[in-house]
């Protein structure tokens, strides 16, 4: 304990980067981007740094001792004695590392504060101030799924709007490179994984972290092996809405959202805003008649609306699916929330384009169109895929991650024409549609080698597939027992689709669309 209070009292004045950090020894755990990023803004500080990685990247490895950094690499199933011998007053993770690591369990046995990129982001957050002298505001983004989506959309609008914006965080962009950017941001729109909030939630420094805007997009099972159990699920995603100061966005579909938001110790004058597809009431945005409408950012939200853009305008680009418009009224309440008008919200959405592998048409053919939906790496996800396309051959499976997938087989998976089912975790998957929908033909592919699944998949699913038919690619599953991540399982999806086109008999139809290669 003398040891921890000893610690508190040397961290405690670090909250600028103009701070002393001058000797500050402490340990990074993990050598990924994340863990890069945090290693090299502590040596830009002047803290005297050592990262622990079971393994590290060629050029990461060759940066370190560059930037003056030590690197420890080798088995972490066992504290490292290099670890005791820093006597680390800090140590920050990467968010891979599990509460029941072993070395997050001796860190806070030990009495170490321990701290993730978040909180050190936000400790040095004023490194490239504002015009007035300020920091970027923060808007943090998270949900179980359609985070990235929303945090691309809010930033969108917000540059749009005027402002300097920048979405970072578990989006790929760490957000220590985005605080350290020397062109220096007006917010900071933040996507944040159930991991980064989990060390957010041990935060006790005295001043933390206060966004001007929260949303959590939804809740459903994921990562409950990483948390232990789905109620450490939801008590980490609620963290995102501590300290809140104009805005806590909710999604008025998931009770559970509405529920965080209630419980939320909040800053005196945050406002609750709802968004869901339906009639907005004054202090939300929704649905009209198929226009999109904000009630809750206007002067006169108790009798009129105001117009954001509208479901067609969304279709054509490819923005119409429920849950996305669910994405864009979500980001639309974020973007209101700092001030940008609803005129440059409507602009912005006439260029945004989803990224690839969510609900992407790879290509149209002979009737049947072909749909990458790749990132649908749970069940949540990939209901909303098949609730915009009912009656799809559905193609599923992968590294379940220890989620049950009979529910989404009985409420959606019992529309699908067919089944392709591929993946580690058949077995499982196979079972759900015998028990929950037993009339769905079920395709196995029992290919091991990557080069084979994607193409087997196609096979299968063309000899299914009628005219007027939709292919769609919807794990509900993580891609690592077979793929490289789910852009690489998405890109060969797309790739077979387009070979087995190249190859057809009867060649091209006038008809026929094609997305760009590698898409």
């Amino acid at each position: 304990m003398a040891r921890a209070v000893v610690t508190a009292s040397r961290l405690d004045p670090l909250t600028s980067w103009y701070a002393d950090w001058s000797d500050l020894r402490v340990v990074v755990l993990g050598l990924s981007v994340t863990g890069f990023s945090v290693a090299d803004t502590l040596a830009e500080l002047g803290a005297r740094v050592l990262v622990i990685s079971e393994s590290a990247d060629a050029e990461y490895a060759r940066l370190l001792p560059v930037i003056g950094v030590e690197l420890w690499t080798g088995s972490l199933d066992e504290v490292p004695d290099a670890l005791r011998a820093h006597e680390p007053e800090l140590v920050i993770a990467s968010p891979g590392f599990a509460p029941t690591h072993p070395l997050i369990a001796w860190t806070r046995e030990s009495g170490v504060p321990l701290w993730g990129d978040i909180e050190l982001a936000w400790r040095v957050r004023d490194k490239v101030p504002r015009a007035d002298g300020s920091a970027a505001e923060w808007v943090l983004v998270t949900g179980t799924n359609g985070k990235t989506t929303t945090t691309r959309l809010a930033a969108t609008m917000m540059v749009a709007g005027g402002l300097r914006a920048a979405p970072c965080g578990n989006i790929g962009v760490p957000i220590l490179d985005a605080v350290r950017d020397p062109s220096g941001f007006d917010v900071l729109v933040v996507e944040l994984s159930s991991h980064q909030l989990w060390y957010l939630s041990l935060q006790q420094g005295p001043e933390p972290v206060s966004p001007l805007a929260s949303v959590c997009l939804n809740l459903a099972d994921d990562h409950l092996a990483w948390h232990g159990s789905f109620e450490a699920y939801r008590d980490a995603k609620a963290v995102v809405y501590r300290n809140t100061r104009v805005a806590c966005v909710y999604n008025k579909a998931d009770a559970a959202t509405q529920r965080m938001v209630e419980e939320a110790d909040v800053v005196e004058g945050a406002r609750a805003v709802g968004f869901d597809l339906g009639v907005p009431g004054p202090s939300d945005l929704g649905v009209v008649e198929g226009i999109l409408v904000d009630r809750a950012f206007h002067d006169e939200r108790h009798a009129s609306a105001l117009e954001l853009t509208t479901v067609a305008e969304l279709a054509e680009q490819n923005l119409a699916a429920p849950h996305i418009v669910a994405n864009v009224l979500a980001a639309a309440a974020l973007a209101r929330a700092v001030g940008v008008a609803p005129v440059a919200i409507h602009d912005a959405l006439t260029a945004f384009r989803l990224d690839p592998h969510r609900i992407e048409i790879v290509a149209v053919h002979g009737g049947v169109t072909w749909v990458d939906d790749s990132k649908a790496t749970n069940p949540h996800a990939a209901a909303s895929s098949l609730a915009a396309y009912p009656g799809a051959v559905w193609v599923v499976g992968g590294q379940l991650k220890g989620v049950d997938i009979s529910d989404l087989v009985a409420t959606r998976g019992v529309h699908a024409s067919a089944a392709v089912v591929i993946g580690r975790d058949r077995t499982e998957i196979v079972a759900a549609f015998a028990r929950h929908a037993p009339a769905v033909p079920v395709f196995e592919v029992v290919a091991t080698e990557t080069e084979d699944v994607m193409a087997r998949v196609v096979e299968l699913a063309a000899q299914v597939a009628r005219d007027g038919d939709v292919v769609l690619l919807a794990p509900a599953a993580a891609s690592f027992d077979q793929f490289a991540s789910y852009s690489d399982r998405g890109t060969r999806f797309a790739d077979a689709v387009r070979d087995r086109i190249g190859r057809d008999a009867g060649g091209r139809h006038d008809s026929d669309q094609t997305g760009p290669a590698g898409a």
